[in-house]
């Protein structure tokens, strides 16, 4: 299990902590700073979730008039993590 530290660019939030395993599920989401408890709850929905799945289901969300999102961030973090 690897851990990860992804800085968000353009939202609330200014870091996201997670957890990628062997068989690429991600777990122990954990975000710093941004709106506490929408994220704790995208946390605790996502955990244990096939990386690839929420790539798809993450990725494009937008917040408000924003270009990205917290959830958006997070499909780019696992993404990255992917690669590595």
């Amino acid at each position: 299990m690897a851990k990860h530290t992804y800085l968000p660019e353009g939202t609330c939030s200014r870091s996201i902590e997670f957890e990628l395993t062997y068989d690429n599920k991600v777990t122990n989401i954990r975000f710093v700073g941004g709106c506490d408890g929408n994220l704790k709850g995208i946390g605790f929905l996502c955990d244990g979730m096939p990386a690839d799945e929420l790539i798809k289901k993450l990725s494009g969300i937008k917040c408000g008039r924003k270009a990205t999102s917290c959830p958006d961030q997070l499909s780019r973090a696992i993404k990255k993590a992917m690669i590595k």
